[in-house]
């Protein structure tokens, strides 16, 4: 039985202190804030027993869930932990000083974990003396339903640690993906043209929000259409995550933000948690009607999928996951109704090039540029598979 620590009694603090006991690892969670450990427990309470009037887990299970769960408001209540894993706010400053404060409290061979979405997994190994130890595992929230797990080697991380760290992810039940240590790893890479494009045509006044919401569910697919989704998400979060990606890829314009969403955040109009965002969520407000013209909708539609399908492809053209790895992580870390690489053999890698290259001629963006594993596969007549 290993033992876990857990830094932060946050939302993915509590998700993965719950994964953790329910595969019985004794944790232990740390706060500083003794309140907020209070509230996270009676939070977990809540959940479980939620999930035992819906027949999911029985009574001694929730029981047994809560017993491995004990908290500590002082780092040195992680001693004698086989795995920590940090989910506080995403600072790289205050993460190195934990880290830094946390190794010279766990043993020597204690693997020492970030929960991180965006951050350097190498800048966070730096801090550490022993940084080989030093691993990125990536949660989705909420922790206990999403199956994927995002497992981030930075350049210092041994073998072994990587080895262990997937074994243990593995043994509660997940499904872990390798991912190179690049910005936005799988997910967050390759989702961002399903927000970015979609805004991008939004602003050139090609369809409302309503309608573009409309193309991506019902021709598309999707659980949830991109406005939805990031009202949902928060439009601080999903900016914030947009911006750090574009920044970390050196400006590269095809994660470039948009102003409609900059200014959402600025204004304060987050999306459900404040009450409106591209949607008004007060008691009575009525839903813009989407403008279902099926034409309309699959040429923006193949402008979507086609710009998503080139990020994907270029994601294993970096080698920053193998073909199967992003697909799954499309499929289980956001729902995506298929995996992108299969998506584009159904729909033709030669359409997805001539979709791209029609784009680019048409702006002159750097954005529109084809994949070069894309244009390749084209000019091969090959598949993904």
């Amino acid at each position: 039985m290993k033992k876990i620590g857990i830094i932060g009694s946050g939302t993915m603090g509590r998700g993965i202190a719950q994964v953790a006991a329910t595969a019985d690892c004794q944790v232990v969670v740390y706060d500083t804030n003794a309140t907020a450990l209070e509230s996270s427990q009676q939070q977990l309470e809540k959940i479980l027993n939620r999930l035992v009037e819906k027949g999911k887990i029985d009574q001694a299970k929730s029981d047994a869930v809560i017993n491995n769960i004990s908290h500590a408001t002082e780092l040195e209540g992680l001693a004698g932990c086989d795995l920590v894993i940090e989910a506080i706010i995403e600072n790289l400053e205050i993460k190195k000083s934990v880290f830094q404060k946390l190794e010279s409290i766990v043993s020597v061979d204690c693997i020492i974990a970030s929960n991180t979405s965006s951050l350097s997994i190498a800048s966070l190994a730096a801090t550490l003396q022993k940084a080989e130890r030093f691993i990125g595992i990536h949660f989705f929230n909420p922790a206990p339903l999403m199956k994927l797990v995002e497992i981030i080697p930075a350049i210092q991380t041994s073998a072994d640690v990587t080895t262990a760290s997937k074994a243990i992810i593995d043994s509660w039940g997940k499904l872990t993906v390798l991912v190179k240590d690049t910005p936005g790893f799988i997910v967050n890479r390759v989702a961002r043209p399903f927000y970015g494009e979609s805004l991008r045509i939004y602003d050139e006044g090609l369809a409302n929000t309503a309608t573009l919401d409309w193309i991506m569910k019902e021709i598309g697919g999707f659980r949830m259409g991109p406005f939805e989704l990031m009202d949902f998400i928060g439009n601080d979060i999903n900016y914030t995550v947009t911006e750090t990606v574009f920044k970390e890829f050196f400006y590269d314009a095809r994660y470039k933000p948009s102003f409609t969403q900059k200014r959402l955040s600025e204004a304060g109009l987050l999306g459900r948690k404040t009450g409106k965002g591209y949607y008004d969520y007060s008691e009575g407000a009525t839903k813009p009607e989407p403008h279902k013209d099926e034409q309309l909708g699959k040429t923006l539609f193949n402008r979507v999928i086609c710009m998503l399908i080139n990020e994907a492809a270029d994601a294993l053209f970096w080698n920053i996951a193998s073909r199967d790895d992003i697909d799954t992580a499309m499929t289980k870390g956001v729902n995506y109704p298929k995996g992108l690489l299969h998506w584009a053999d159904e729909i033709g890698i030669a359409h997805c090039v001539d979709t791209l290259d029609e784009l680019f001629d048409t702006y002159r963006e750097e954005r529109y540029r084809c994949s070069p594993l894309l244009r390749s596969m084209k000019k091969n007549n090959e598949l993904f598979y």
